[in-house]
């Protein structure tokens, strides 16, 4: 979770939403990523998996653990079971735009279902959002 939130931290430092992801395959890093805000679509955990998935010539991360910052949204969480990846382990939750453990809840429609831990330094994670929005008000 610890290179997450570097990731996320890189975000920031580009005027991003701090949001970073991480995927884990046989103890080594695979690919990392941030928020870019220039796209919709260009979550942590999408550009991570799109990263994972070339790297390792497969559309299947079934040994893969990804860690993120935020809980995922719904369009993360169907991406994440799309790939079939092993574990999710996210660091804060996210009432608002969840997909996991608020909002659709995605993994009750879904075929694969990876093991979810949430709460993951928490603390930290949330800190990251709550500077940078609070920055962004004023």
């Amino acid at each position: 979770m610890e290179l997450a939130i570097e990731q996320a931290k890189l975000a920031q430092k580009n005027d991003e939403v701090p949001i970073g992801a991480v995927i884990v395959s046989e103890s080594s890093v695979v690919s990392s990523a941030h928020n870019i805000s220039s796209d919709p679509t260009a979550h942590a955990e999408m550009l991570v998996i799109r990263q994972a998935c070339k790297l390792l010539s497969t559309p299947m991360l079934c040994a893969a653990d990804m860690y993120v910052t935020l809980e995922p949204c719904p369009m993360c969480a169907q991406a994440i079971s799309f790939a079939r990846i092993r574990r999710l382990y996210f660091g804060t939750y996210n009432p608002k735009g969840g997909g996991i453990e608020n909002g659709v809840k995605i993994f009750q429609f879904c075929n694969h279902i990876p093991e979810v831990y949430g709460g993951i330094l928490e603390k930290e994670c949330s800190f990251l959002l709550k500077d940078f929005f609070e920055k962004l008000r004023t």
